[in-house]
């Protein structure tokens, strides 16, 4: 389905959880958030069946989000639901890494097709000070596990903050000369309480701290560049200095069963409750609705009420 800037909409991102055993400080208070009370989050046959309207109505690859999505008892099980219906041709799902050992090979399994880590440093006590409660044996265990379990091609995803983690750009580079990874450099989109860890650093500093990255093209929203005989590849993805919103192809939902057209907007359109016509009239209705560009700025001026937790990225 096209929405009424002739996007085509294929891509949902679906939460399943506001929840996160990680608390980074580009994201999250140390305390935490207020958490959505258990009646206020889908059940995953909920979730399932909004999933099906939406391919319904032209969507072909979901993602599955959180917070943190593998927090969520019976994910597995859901992800297997969501391989199941008819016309899903990808399913992929974002991770802190951190319960990979335990889950990466049930996934497989289930019918998961890709994964997004989440990786901001490759430093032990960096990671620990991001994080304030990861360590990162327990990511990079997460990304042996997933490998060993048969997923391939994994994609690495570094927030760049400027005077906390631009010193290890290169590092992470070096890592796609022997890896057949993607290591995606992405520029923080300052939401919610948390505008003032890491200053902004626009994605092209990568290439100008690397310049051996050769360009080769782009993969949905994400420039890509590779060393010379890399096996793997560089991604930028770039929000604040280049807005690719004319290229948008992805809806959301949130673990509460609402519609989110676009991540920076205020726009909500609720689904819990609705069924059959009803719910694939509403999917359409958001796809419609879609903005032909967000407002978000430097200074962390975004329409959304909720925090990226909530979301999904």
């Amino acid at each position: 389905m096209q929405d009424q800037c002739g996007r085509t909409i294929s891509y949902l991102r679906i939460s399943v959880t506001d929840r996160c055993n990680y608390r980074c400080r580009y994201c999250m208070p140390a305390e935490g958030v207020e958490k959505h009370a258990h009646s206020e989050v889908c059940s995953f046959e909920e979730l399932r069946n909004m999933a099906a309207a939406a391919v319904r109505c032209g969507v072909k690859k979901i993602r599955v989000t959180g917070g943190e999505p593998l927090v969520r008892r019976g994910i597995v099980d859901f992800c297997r639901l969501l391989k199941r219906i008819d016309g899903v041709e990808e399913l992929c799902l974002t991770t802190n890494g951190s319960l990979l050992p335990e889950l990466a090979a049930p996934l497989k399994a289930a019918g998961v097709d890709r994964l997004n880590i989440s990786l901001d440093t490759l430093r032990p006590e960096r990671f620990a000070e991001i994080t304030r409660c990861g360590t990162l044996d327990e990511a990079l265990r997460g990304i042996e596990t997933a490998e060993a379990a048969g997923f391939e091609q994994l994609k690495l995803n570094c927030v760049l903050l400027g005077g906390v983690n631009e010193d290890e750009i290169v590092d992470f580079v070096a890592l796609t000369r022997e890896k057949p990874w993607q290591v995606r450099f992405i520029e923080r989109m300052p939401m919610g309480v948390c505008t003032t860890y890491g200053a902004y650093l626009p994605a092209r500093t990568v290439p100008e701290r690397c310049p051996a990255l050769e360009p080769i093209g782009s993969e949905g929203v994400a420039s890509l560049y590779r060393l010379p005989e890399g096996k793997g590849t560089v991604g930028l993805i770039t929000p604040m200095s280049h807005e690719f919103c004319g290229e948008c192809s992805r809806i959301r939902i949130t673990a509460d069963g609402r519609l989110k057209p676009c991540l920076h907007s205020d726009a909500e359109l609720p689904l819990r409750g609705l069924s059959g016509t009803a719910l694939e009239d509403a999917i359409r209705r958001g796809i419609l609705e879609k903005p032909a560009q967000h407002h978000l700025c430097a200074e962390g001026v975004t329409e959304t009420h909720r925090a990226m937790n909530e979301i999904g990225g």
